[in-house]
């Protein structure tokens, strides 16, 4: 009875310890289990609002029996403006549970509205809060979706100075559960001002349910701009040249949805006209304000062919085809000119005369080494600007999987076998149709710089491997083939750089036309432009598993441990660590020795 009755305060005071220990995880997972009844959820669709708690770790998984993905929308999130990411989140995830692989986290700090999607019929989210005593909620709501299944007019890419889009079935009421992305993208030097004629969705303050969110960017992943819902009719501008809007619809509630229409505004300072070439056009921007001098908006501009018409918005801008719209080609000594000509359409043939003074703008790129130039002089008649740019061709180099060149390699680093057949291509991209792409040299080398060594596959023009084959000129394609090989006392990865020439097709006199000759007979030819492509790296599949970085990455491991003499210090170093080493050989050997020695072996008694 003693032994009870002191025992008794201890029992009571484990007792009371356990009760506040429940009640603590009561509290701490009430979200978990009261608000939703359950950690499993099954229904096809699914709106919740969760009232979090401090201190909770609280884990739904989201599961149905059919052949559907899961998109889940956290389309109002108050977590702690003050936690770290590491402290308080949302973390979702691919699968059954939080072991699966990781779509994305929320937390307080991020600029979006969060929307994930699940490979199969099962995800799982997690949310984890710190220990301050604030406010917490989240809305969080999911459907189950058939990826291969879409709806009419919901999203796409928009990609003119101006244009307009509207919610699908507009203006009947937009369908339920739907998610649509719209990307505007307009060129660069723009930015985009975007604005609602009407919107028409469920009215809630925070727009949890059927919501507009625009983004300042490429995609939902750039800027949150606004987020907005009810009946509004907003205006946004871009900081770039790129917008994406997002509609997200729930099961209830369908209105007329919304319409929407957007314009380019030219951002760069610009007082008359600026010419650009690129290897396909001419590109050519004149201010408004510089043609109200002529008492025009840019609405009666045109080129040499009067069908090719200006783009207008705050500024008045022509794409000019170098194989169109009146474009004249002109081949000269090292280079090759495009020229059009800009004016004001022509009048009414009733009118014999005029008392305002005519517009003339004379554009010309010139793909060669010049400067650029820019002259503008004024006639007593008329306005005469010339612009002149200098223009530079683009090209690229891939490899391909055969000598049909019709599959592109897209691996890097690319991993072949030694002596393997390799096929390569360099392409000029351009609209114009008189070129053609001449391989005047390539070369290889075991690094990205073309440091020494190097080994010439191609020069002049002429193979210098036994294994290389140089195609026939092939129009915008430069093509040779060779096989795989590695440098010695060298890493494994191989780069390929090529020195390209481009000539007018019809001058059957140039450079490009001649093929291999020697070097003593080069200066007597010429050619149009030239240009490098370079390519790699190209390992051998041997070396794959050594390979945990890109080509780059190991070049640069290679290069902070570089051959050094080994000097005496070295050779002293390594003489005393080889006498140790036998020293404690030698105590070790005859220390076992002797403990053999000291080994006697005892027959087993017989009991």
């Amino acid at each position: 009875m003693e032994l009870v009755r002191r025992l008794m305060p201890l029992t009571l005071l484990i007792l009371s310890c356990l009760a506040e220990l429940t009640v603590a995880e009561s509290e701490g997972n009430s979200s978990c289990t009261v608000s939703l009844g359950g950690a499993n959820m099954a229904e096809t669709h699914k709106a919740m609002i969760l009232q979090l708690n401090p201190n909770e770790n609280c884990t739904w998984t989201v599961e149905r029996p059919e052949n559907k993905s899961i998109r889940i929308i956290f389309s109002y999130v108050q977590l702690d403006p003050d936690g770290s990411c590491e402290s308080e989140n949302i973390k979702v995830f691919d699968g059954t549970s939080s072991n699966g692989p990781l779509l994305g986290q929320v937390c307080s700090k991020n600029d979006y509205v969060p929307v994930f999607e699940s490979s199969s019929s099962t995800l799982t989210f997690q949310i984890v809060t710190d220990s301050a005593r604030i406010q917490r909620t989240v809305f969080v709501f999911y459907y189950f979706f058939s990826p291969n299944i879409s709806i009419p007019n919901c999203g796409g890419y928009l990609d003119t100075l101006e244009g307009s889009f509207t919610s699908p079935n507009y203006p009947k009421p937009h369908p339920e559960l739907a998610y649509c992305v719209w990307h505007i993208q307009v060129e660069k030097g723009y930015k985009i001002k975007l604005n609602f004629k009407e919107i028409f969705l469920e009215i809630d303050k925070q727009c949890k349910f059927d919501f507009l969110a625009i983004y300042d960017g490429p995609s939902t992943n750039s800027g949150l701009i606004g987020q907005v819902c009810g009946r509004v009719t907003p205006t946004f501008e871009s900081s770039s040249n790129s917008l994406t809007v997002v509609l997200s619809t729930d099961y209830a509630n369908s209105y007329r949805g919304f319409s929407a229409s957007y314009t380019s505004i030219y951002t760069e300072n610009i007082n008359t006209t600026s010419l650009t070439c690129s290897s396909d056009r001419m590109r050519v921007i004149i201010s408004k304000s510089y043609l109200e001098a002529f008492n025009s908006n840019g609405n009666n501009l045109q080129l040499k062919d009067p069908t090719c018409r200006p783009k207008l918005s705050n500024v008045v801008e022509f794409s000019i085809p170098l194989n169109g719209c009146g474009t004249i080609r002109k081949v000269e000594d090292q280079s090759i000119t495009y020229t059009n000509i800009i004016t004001f359409s022509a009048s009414s043939t009733s009118e014999v005369i005029t008392r305002q003074k005519q517009l003339q703008i004379i554009v010309k790129c010139e793909m060669g080494h010049n400067s650029t130039v820019e002259i503008l002089y004024i006639t007593e008649d008329d306005v005469i600007q010339n612009q002149n740019a200098l223009g530079k061709y683009n090209t690229s180099m891939a490899l391909f999987e055969s000598n049909s060149f019709e599959k592109t390699i897209l691996e890097s680093p690319y991993y072949v076998d030694l002596n393997q057949t390799l096929f390569v291509q360099v392409s000029l991209h351009t609209s114009d149709p008189n070129l053609v792409v001449f391989l005047d040299t390539c070369r290889a080398s075991p690094t990205s710089d073309f440091a020494s060594p190097t080994y010439d596959l191609i020069k002049s023009g002429c193979s210098r491997d036994e294994t290389c084959k140089v195609y026939p000129l092939f129009g915008h394609y430069g093509r040779f083939q060779f096989n795989a090989f590695k440098f010695l006392r060298s890493m494994s990865s191989v780069y390929l750089q090529c020195k390209v020439l481009i000539c007018d097709s019809s001058d059957h006199q140039s450079r490009c036309n001649q093929g291999c000759v020697s070097r003593s007979k080069r200066d007597i030819s010429s050619y149009k432009w030239k240009t490098d492509s370079i390519i790699g790296p190209i390992r051998l599949k041997r070396d794959r598993s050594a390979s945990g970085n890109s080509g780059f990455q190991h070049e640069t491991h290679a290069e902070e441990t570089p051959n050094q003499p080994f000097n005496s210090l070295h050779l002293f170093s390594f003489m005393v660590l080889a006498l140790n080493v036998v020293i404690v050989a030698t105590i070790t050997v005859r220390h076992f020795v002797n403990q053999r020695a000291d080994y006697k072996y005892q027959k087993l008694q017989n009991y």
